[in-house]
């Protein structure tokens, strides 16, 4: 008997074990797969989702999803194994006895179905709510100055316990249906131990069975009777796994953007000639407001031009067509003559150098910022010119560990961050130069030298570039060979700087305005 028990324990410590490492092989698989996924989506896709809530799927949601395999599944297994061998027997003891068990086990069945059912749309509740408060949670801290220089503490503490609360009413239901679950069984329980006493006694007193048999009875109902518990426990995690985990499986479901899957042609030799042809554009979350309507612009190679116009004209979205971060909704963009939906994406933005108003540096050191996405070989030395052309070299080795600084966001000024941006587009030596208000963060000296830069490179006949500029700053724009104004998603002016001041229209009106607030 000793042997015997000691085998079991081998047996059931061997099954744990490999249903431990098939868990850790799943969510490691499950969370790239949902990773991947995510990552090549349309943009528009990012602009209705929320980070916290991805990431909340990424998380919580995959670790759920871990309970399937590394807990529950092995215990349903391993329960639905000696209830059925328990089962078994005790119809072989006496086939009354055991139907009548039978019957109570299927009653309690049926009650576990139902909690399971629950359970699976309390758990995807859950799953939400926990989603929702994150998001408030990541907002709130990554937004802690603005909070704390308008005092709204109490009302994000407000906000976030509106999701605690909807949280609590949802934990609460489950545990009164825990406790339903819990009360089914034990009546059904007591249930069996009385019907197997009074059978049992009628059974031995006909001379059916023995004393012997209905006590082996007794003891078998009782295992069968907890191991249908255990089912029915460890199923009602399978449901709350199963629940959470439909969003993760809804989101790993999702086809890769067409931009991932078509494969465009590549040019011998990319001059950079951009022609926008009658562009019209409205975000799909806005269908009925038109952003860009009927837009013609054309760009020739190697030339510097400026995009301007009051705040919400369309300047930005015609960079991010041109990125084909989204698709226009009419019309075509031309480049060298060919449309840019047939070029191969990613080869595209290879030869493009893009600084936005607002860059975003990753959580590395500097170095691995200024070569982040640079697929050609890079040296340090190349690293440290590319710094040094956008006038951030001085301050990068004034840091405690230079180039090898951690980049923080208390560590840098907006400044230093669009410098350290300026010099990642450099490094990419780039036949498309795109600045969306590049130097907006930069004091007057730093802006002046970063210009010089540009004109250096622009003036130098083995890199020249086109370049699209979209500035506020008459400084940065008034340099340029064309200045295209915009109004309202249009094309409103179009030519150079002394060209539009002698027009009177938009432009010299927002440049009349500029010079009187400096003044």
């Amino acid at each position: 008997m000793y042997h015997c028990r000691n085998l079991q324990v081998k047996i059931f410590g061997l099954r744990g074990c490999f249903f431990g490492i098939a868990n850790m092989i799943l969510v490691k698989r499950m969370r790239e797969t949902l990773y991947s996924a995510l990552l090549r989506q349309d943009i528009s896709f990012f602009d209705n989702e929320t980070v916290g809530d991805l990431t909340s799927r990424l998380g919580a949601d995959c670790q759920q999803v871990s309970r399937v395999i590394g807990n529950d599944l092995n215990l349903i297994f391993r329960n639905l194994l000696q209830g059925s061998g328990a089962m078994i027997y005790l119809l072989i003891l006496s086939w009354p006895l055991g139907l009548s068990t039978l019957m109570i086990c299927s009653t309690l069945g049926a009650v576990m179905l139902l909690y399971g059912r629950y359970q699976k749309k309390a758990a995807k509740l859950t799953q939400e709510f926990t989603a929702s408060a994150n998001e408030v949670a990541q907002e709130t801290f990554s937004l802690m100055r603005t909070v704390r220089v308008y005092g709204t503490e109490q009302e994000e503490i407000g906000r976030y316990k509106q999701w605690l609360g909807k949280l609590a009413d949802i934990s609460l239901r489950q545990s009164a249906a825990y406790g339903f679950w819990n009360l089914s069984f034990n009546m059904l329980y007591h249930s069996t131990q009385v019907i197997a006493v009074l059978v049992g006694g009628m059974s031995i007193l006909a001379g059916h069975i023995t004393a012997e048999q209905l006590t082996k009875f007794i003891l078998y109902s009782e295992w069968l009777i907890y191991s249908t518990w255990w089912v029915g426990d460890n199923l009602s995690s399978l449901m709350q796994s199963v629940g959470a985990s439909e969003k993760v499986f809804q989101l790993m479901d999702l086809s890769p953007s067409d931009q991932f899957i078509s494969k465009g042609s590549k040019l011998q030799k990319l001059k950079g000639q951009i022609d926008f042809v009658n562009v019209s554009f409205h975000y799909p979350s806005r269908p009925t407001v038109p952003v860009l309507q009927r837009v013609s612009i054309l760009v020739n190679p190697n030339e510097v031009i400026a995009i301007v116009g009051l705040s919400g004209s369309g300047k930005s979205t015609l960079v991010n067509l041109l990125l084909r971060l989204y698709e226009p909704t009419s019309g075509e963009i031309l480049i060298d003559g060919f449309s840019l939906r047939e070029l191969d994406i990613m080869w595209w933005r290879e030869r493009i150098g893009y600084v936005g108003q607002e860059p975003k540096l990753f959580r590395m050191d500097i170095s691995s910022n200024i070569r982040y996405g640079c697929t050609r070989k890079v040296r340090q030395e190349d690293i440290e010119w590319a710094a040094k052309q956008a006038y951030a070299h001085d301050f990068i080795s004034s840091l405690p560990n230079g180039y090898k600084t951690l980049v923080d966001d208390d560590l840098l000024s907006g400044g230093q961050k669009q410098r350290i941006a300026i010099a990642r587009a450099i490094l990419r030596d780039p036949t498309v130069l795109i600045l969306d208000e590049a130097t907006s963060a930069l004091d007057a000296e730093s802006e002046h030298n970063v210009k010089g830069v540009l004109r250096a490179v622009r003036s130098d006949m083995k890199s020249k570039r086109t370049v699209i500029i979209i500035a506020h700053r008459l400084s940065t724009i008034q340099a340029a060979d064309r200045i295209v104004v915009m109004d309202s998603g249009r094309v409103v002016e179009n030519g150079s700087h002394k060209e539009l001041l002698h027009e009177d229209g938009l432009y010299a009106r927002l440049t009349r305005r500029q010079v009187d607030v400096v003044a």
